[in-house]
């Protein structure tokens, strides 16, 4: 349990050496160390437009006060047996449009879902994205997992996996090749190149969960992972994670530094004091602030790197949560002090 009369600790450490000069990672992650983030929509939609607006004044506002990333959701089509369509804009379009209302935040997607769109189209997306913030795309990547999506794109939801591994490869290629040679089952390119390059050379892929790929595949091809946190009510599940995050660290080739990001939908409740308690099935989290140090303590303890935490579920106003974290519990897991965004004046 962090004890609130205590001096935050000091981030310490470096970075994985491929992202050692990336604006976007180097803010979120650093061995040993947890920073915040905030998931967007920070009201969910339910058939009307007008519960998004204001938001981004609100990303503005958590840019300013220090937090370490803004995530969105990659939904392409709205299922109403799902219940979620995300934060309703194009992930790539919406947060082009946060780079402009930002200076410092990392921008994450959580997570964009690779099998549905051609490497060509997302390597182009994301490295203009990347360009126009000034070196702070960080991408959480998944295989999908809206079945009545895939049908609507042509593909085949039982071969998500395989698309999944071949996009990625493609994805790399394209964003490294200088001019251009790839083989691959989404296509062949000889001669023509990608432009923009990114800031920084390379996006960080974050894995998320699986991806139909094996723990093998995850810890060598991953730039690091995103996994739901187990329960959050309890100490077991912090333990779990744990456990989770020592056997895929120890898989890693290099055995380098590889972030790792989970999140929690959190209802905060006013009273500081109010137990961690599992809501709609243990969906959502409601606690106080007490609660949520300690929780992020026991993360922090586990090796998690990076905790986004949505706050659509709150009952108290979006701008009165985002400050009593500002001012509560952000001073003890802060955003890193990394290389500067470039000037972006395109």
């Amino acid at each position: 349990m962090i004890d609130s009369t205590h001096t935050p600790p000091t981030p310490t450490g470096a970075s994985a050496p491929a992202f050692a000069m990336h604006p976007g990672y180097r803010r979120m992650f650093a061995p040993g160390q947890l920073t915040l983030g905030i998931f967007l929509p920070l009201r969910f939609y339910r058939g009307d437009m007008a519960v998004l607006q204001g938001q981004a004044d609100l990303v503005a506002e958590i840019d300013r006060r220090g937090f370490a990333a803004a995530w969105v959701r990659d939904v392409p089509l709205y299922d109403p047996n799902f219940g979620d369509a995300g934060q309703v804009f194009d992930p790539f379009a919406y947060l082009a449009y946060l780079a402009a209302r930002t200076e410092r935040l990392a921008l994450a997607t959580g997570s964009a879902v690779f099998t549905l769109r051609h490497p060509i189209d997302l390597a182009k997306a994301a490295a203009t994205l990347d360009r126009l913030s000034g070196g702070r795309l960080v991408m959480g990547i998944a295989s999908g997992d809206r079945p009545v999506e895939f049908p609507a794109y042509g593909l085949d939801f039982a071969q998500r996996g395989d698309r999944f591994a071949q996009a990625v490869s493609y994805f790399r290629q394209l964003m490294g090749a200088p001019h251009g040679a790839i083989d691959s089952p989404l296509g062949r390119l000889a001669g023509p190149q990608l432009l923009p390059k990114p800031q920084a050379g390379r996006v960080p892929l974050l894995i998320t969960g699986s991806c139909r790929q094996t723990p093998q595949w995850v810890s060598e091809h991953a730039d690091g992972w995103l996994t739901y946190p187990d329960s959050t009510h309890d100490d077991a599940g912090p333990e779990r994670l744990a456990q989770k995050i020592r056997s895929w660290r120890a898989r890693i080739p290099d055995s380098g530094f590889r972030p790792h990001v989970t999140n929690e939908w959190l209802d905060l409740a006013a009273d500081p004091d109010f137990p961690r308690t599992p809501m709609q099935g243990g969906y959502v989290l409601r606690t106080g602030r007490r609660g949520l140090l300690d929780l992020l303590a026991r993360w922090q303890e586990a090796g998690v790197n990076h905790a986004a935490l949505g706050i659509q579920f709150s009952e108290r106003p979006a701008a009165e949560v985002i400050q009593e974290l500002a001012e509560e519990v952000l001073p003890y897991f802060p955003a890193h002090q990394g290389p500067p965004p470039a000037a972006a004046r395109w």
